[in-house]
């Protein structure tokens, strides 16, 4: 067909901040993870699609299946839905206290 473009599994745009290669970056209602720095502004290749260790909330605590949000303040992973946006569903748990949450992103909304 004449109008595809691409799978859209990683997406290269310009990085809505300093981000290193492996962290979370969100910009509008796209999440994915850097595959190499980028300052911000710069172009940076997110990988939209995947499981993936990030860094949590050391505090919040994930049950297999969870679903799990995206807190672009803290650049943290989180279970707290409010003020944040749902990125994936962990498919590992994570306890009180851990620093990362092994997630399967959504790649859609």
């Amino acid at each position: 067909m004449k109008n595809y473009v691409q799978k859209g599994e990683n997406l290269t745009i310009a990085a809505p901040y300093n981000v290193a290669s492996g962290g979370g970056a969100m910009s509008g209602l796209i999440f994915g993870v850097a595959a190499g720095d980028a300052l911000s502004g710069a172009d940076v290749d997110l990988v939209t699609v995947g499981v993936f260790d990030l860094p949590k909330v050391s505090t919040d605590v994930f049950a297999v299946g969870a679903a799990v949000y995206w807190d672009d303040t803290a650049k943290l992973l989180t279970s707290t839905t409010s003020g944040n946006t749902k990125i994936g569903v962990a498919v590992a748990g994570a306890g009180n206290p851990s620093g990362t949450v092994t997630v399967r992103l959504n790649g859609v909304f």
